[in-house]
């Protein structure tokens, strides 16, 4: 018969939270007490399903039981029988809503997002996909009704983009975005090529879980800020005012730049908000990097080096080479039309996650 992880960890945390939330006073920190009970929630409904897939297995040994006892009025033994398949898909149902309810969420999921995208190899083609890529995003965004509020970029002489970052809020934007980082290359024959010849070129994405003050510590002294004025296309206003801002954080030599408003007070908050960003992300790049023998893939490392999406318009299609997943509708994808490949990687992701969860109990 099938078996499930023990619930014994997830019914004492249940029983902690229910004892915080009976006692004086749980409610004076409005936003604490709010986590609480949505942690308790969901931990109820976690141990009732379990409690019911149990109820099921003893439900379907006893019809089992009755259906195969030749003691048994022949009536009953058949409607023992024709109870056995619903008992066993109302039983293989709740066990997968078990599964996936014992499975923790990433600590990032839930937050806002900067993405940013910077060309790699292949000139001014790799400047023109990061453009398009870019417009692909904010289009898919549009569709999720998420916000998108740019940040900064950075132009190419031939209109496509040397690198732009954007901040995406909304719900679960992290959560279906966290599977772009990498390099994503493009093969094609670019408009600049005269003979016709097939180019390859890369775009780097980085989606950073946005990090808030409570987060990350940035102490003034560890940072260089330089104040200056806008290059580039943005209009007149902010190519004559000293608006642009540059931040350097010493201790990691990590450097944030936002030119995109017209007030350098919003430019300043919006370099220390990616630079936060960078350096969660760095912190959580470590944390992961010590349990990476008990990942079998590379999906949902955020590892930007890993060439992780081939977009290859001769073919018409995009293929994403961490779970050897293939569309051919690649016009459809720069639409952005990213839902079917990032619903194919979550169901990897998930599927990696619960054989971990199940091997380490099993």
């Amino acid at each position: 018969m099938e078996t499930l992880p023990d619930i014994t960890p997830f019914q004492r945390r249940l029983d902690e939270l229910s004892a915080r939330m009976a006692a004086p006073g749980f409610y004076t920190d409005a936003r604490a007490a709010a986590e609480v009970t949505r942690e308790q929630q969901k931990l109820a409904a976690l141990v009732a399903d379990f409690r019911a897939w149990e109820k099921l297995g003893r439900e379907t040994t006893e019809a089992e039981a009755l259906a195969a006892s030749p003691a048994a009025d022949g009536a009953l033994r058949e409607l023992a029988a024709a109870e056995l398949p619903a008992l066993a898909a109302r039983r293989t149902g709740l066990r997968d809503t078990v599964l996936r309810a014992m499975i923790p969420p990433e600590p990032g999921d839930s937050r806002n997002t900067i993405l940013e995208l910077r060309a790699g190899t292949g000139g001014e083609e790799a400047a023109l996909f990061a453009a398009e890529l870019a417009r692909a995003y904010q289009k898919y965004a549009d569709a999720q009704g998420w916000r998108v509020e740019p940040l900064g970029g950075s132009p190419s002489e031939r209109g496509g983009l040397r690198e732009v970052s954007f901040l995406v809020s909304g719900t679960d934007v992290c959560k279906q975005l966290k599977f772009e980082s990498g390099v994503h290359r493009v093969k094609r024959v670019p408009v600049t090529e005269a003979g016709g010849r097939i180019h390859t070129s890369t775009v780097t994405v980085a989606v950073l879980p946005e990090a808030g003050e409570v987060d990350v510590k940035l102490d003034p002294q560890d940072l260089d800020i330089t104040v200056m004025r806008a290059s580039g296309p943005g209009g007149q206003g902010v190519n004559t005012t000293d608006s642009a801002v540059r931040v350097v954080h010493r201790p990691s030599g990590l450097v944030a730049y936002c030119a995109d408003g017209r007030s350098q007070q919003k430019n300043k908050a919006s370099a220390l908000a990616v630079l936060r960003s960078r350096l969660l992300q760095r912190k959580e790049d470590e944390e992961r990097a010590k349990y990476a023998a008990d990942r079998r893939s590379q999906i949902g490392t955020g590892d930007r080096s890993e060439r992780i999406r081939t977009y290859h318009y001769l073919q018409n299609r995009v293929t994403d080479h961490r779970i050897g997943f293939t569309v051919h509708s690649l016009p459809q994808v720069m639409e952005g039309g990213f839902g079917e490949i990032i619903a194919a990687l979550q169901r990897a992701d998930f599927e990696e996650k619960l054989a971990v969860l199940t091997g380490r109990t099993g």
